[in-house]
């Protein structure tokens, strides 16, 4: 080794990082096309240390080396889990990291530590005092100064022909593809995504119902049949829909969802519409009505503006407003997000205590018992909304032994998904209790119950090919992308509603203006952007995250962009390909149109009081 230049030893050994990343992002694996997008960067960088460092060479070539790892690696876990490319945006997360531990090691297949492999070898090897001092002075030797200007001119050159003509690609992981990863991660640093600002006296609700097509019903159903009742919100964690019905070794698998599914409004069609802060911005879209914001997290973003909200309506029609959630408020800066949405109380772990500990704090029994009890003395004093935010079947789903109320077949056993099953059977088993605690308090029969999955559990691009094998099984068919992001809404409200299942789409930001309607509460001069599931029949859901973006969800499709709609491509939902009607290039310039109005309307509303 000590012969070799470090120009040509990195460059043969970032290639091969190179290839390892392709190979787990990108459908067609690694090609030579890398050599001409990636290996360019490499040579910039390389030729800036041949250039500028007279001493310490190898010290800038090995940090180059560490520095682009990271990079890689980052990328390889991220897209694993949201099946996106990472960006520096993602570091408003990185304290996130330490409490989610668990999740991001069960990612970790063994191959990819081959990453890593180079520097193992590099110190082993360095660490004999007489090669070093031999590779520090092949280091130290110059190479020719009209070749590497001739080598840094080209690079360049590359790298801006690589970048110019992919700026306007829609997909992100097109956009890397073309631009290779790390081009586009310089790209994201300078680049603006932002849309325009819509005038705020432009976003109107008539325009927003003209973008997605929908009309007001003179008279809707339901209005104000469940005026006066409380309102429980319980969002699921990491729930999706394909749990609700399904059998595993003959024994229902969430027998208590599947009751509610069967006596009440089931919304099998729905859809989530998280960004990238995945629990809390569930908690956003569904208590605004608004969309996630580009980039981060809506309780990070958009937290310094007074927003609209659900609790607020409630509050100004007598209502008590309060969240549950087991872990710490401070967690996805919950405390900002609750008191911008106008929660009069919140209820996290320093109130529910450490007992019966799962993942990051007490478990859903806990949560559920607790909650009740408040909830029994709440109801004293009137009218209250509660939002309950679960947490045991977080991923990545290995609850302790102790919670195991399922057994699962063989093949099951030691896999992701077999985990996820017996959390989910485990969060099921905790909401039947906690249903008949409200029962018994006298709470469920005056009560509009809300219970709807936060954000997918099983990501396609995190399953391994026995994994895959099994969600195959479960579902008859190859498992999608729209199943991926498929989640159950179900709605209760005895003496109410009538048992019954919907199919219209529907997505999370419509459950505001669904439940507004039931509770007979005027959305007149609220902006949303969502819609009353049980008066519209057609729906149009922008995506933004797990998605590249620009996907949309129609009545029948989902839509995800190519470079730009005309080469991307429409998958039926729930696999029927027979009713799939192809989304047409107008459903998705609304649906951006959409984006952008919701983005200009929140950027735009007046700073949070003290």
């Amino acid at each position: 080794m000590s012969q070799v230049r470090p120009f040509v030893f990195f460059t043969l050994i970032l290639v091969l990082k190179s290839m390892l990343a392709y190979f787990v992002i990108f459908d067609g694996g690694p090609s030579w096309t890398l050599l001409m997008t990636e290996m360019p960067f490499f040579w910039l960088l390389f030729c800036l240390i041949e250039w500028f460092a007279s001493k310490r060479k190898l010290v800038y070539y090995v940090t180059v080396n560490l520095l682009v790892t990271a990079i890689f690696f980052a990328v390889i876990m991220y897209y694993k889990y949201f099946g996106i490319i990472v960006t520096y945006h993602a570091l408003e997360q990185i304290n996130q990291v330490t409490a989610v531990k668990s999740s991001v090691f069960s990612l970790l297949a063994p191959y990819y530590l081959f990453i890593f492999l180079d520097i193992v070898v590099l110190v082993a090897l360095l660490a004999r005092r007489k090669r070093l001092v031999d590779w520090k002075r092949m280091s130290q030797l110059p190479l020719n100064k009209a070749v590497v200007s001739a080598l840094f001119i080209v690079s360049l050159a590359l790298c801006l022909f690589n970048i110019l003509p992919n700026r306007a690609s829609m997909n992100e992981i097109v956009k890397a593809e073309d631009m290779g990863i790390l081009n586009y991660e310089v790209y994201t640093l300078f680049s603006d995504p932002k849309q325009p600002t819509i005038p705020m006296s432009e976003i109107t609700q008539a325009a927003i119902d003209q973008e997605k097509g929908i009309t007001e019903p003179a008279e809707p159903k339901y209005r104000g049949a469940a005026k006066g009742k409380n309102l429980i919100i319980v969002q699921m964690e990491a729930f999706q829909n394909f749990l609700i019905g399904l059998e595993i070794g003959g024994q229902e698998v969430t027998p208590n969802m599947n009751k509610l599914a069967k006596e009440h409004i089931y919304f099998s069609n729905f859809y989530q519409q998280v960004g990238q802060g995945n629990t809390s911005d569930a908690e956003f879209v569904v208590n605004t009505s608004f969309y996630t914001p580009p980039a981060g997290a809506a309780s990070v973003v958009y937290t310094n503006h007074a927003l609209p909200s659900l609790p607020k309506l409630l509050q100004a029609n007598g209502y008590q407003t309060a969240t549950f959630h087991t872990n710490y408020v401070e967690f996805w800066n919950r405390s900002d997000l609750y008191k911008a949405l106008g929660f009069e109380k919140y209820y996290d772990q320093n109130w529910f205590g450490h007992d019966d500990a799962v993942f990051f704090g007490p478990s859903d029994e806990v949560l559920y018992k607790k909650t009740a009890e408040q909830l029994d003395a709440m109801q004293k004093n009137g009218p209250f909304y509660s939002q309950l935010i679960t947490m045991s079947s977080h991923h990545p789903f290995s609850i302790p032994p102790r919670k195991y109320k399922i057994t699962l077949p063989p093949e099951y056993e030691g896999t992701f998904v077999g985990d996820y099953i017996r959390a989910q059977n485990y969060a099921d088993y905790a909401l039947g209790l906690f249903i008949d605690d409200l029962k018994k308090r006298g709470i469920w029969d005056n009560s509009v119950f809300v219970i709807y999955g936060d954000h997918l559990g099983l990501p396609i691009y995190s399953l391994n090919s026995d994994e895959k094998k099994l969600m195959k099984d479960i579902y008859g068919r190859e498992y999608a992308n729209s199943d991926m992001i498929n989640i159950p809404l179900i709605i209760s409200s005895p003496g109410v509603t009538t048992p019954m299942e919907l199919k219209e789409t529907g997505g999370q930001s419509d459950i505001m203006p669904t439940v507004a309607n039931l509770l007979g509460i005027s959305l007149q001069d609220h902006i949303h952007f969502g819609q009353d599931l049980l008066n519209q029949p057609s729906n149009l859901l922008p995506e933004r995250y797990y998605l590249p973006t620009g996907s949309l969800i129609t009545d029948t499709q989902m839509f995800i962009p190519g470079t730009t709609f005309k080469d991307g491509t429409n998958h039926p939902l729930h696999g029927n390909a027979a009713a799939a009607v192809p989304t047409t290039e107008d459903q998705y310039t609304r649906s951006l149109k959409l984006l952008q109005l919701s983005d200009s309307y929140v950027t735009q509303l007046p700073p949070v009081g003290p």
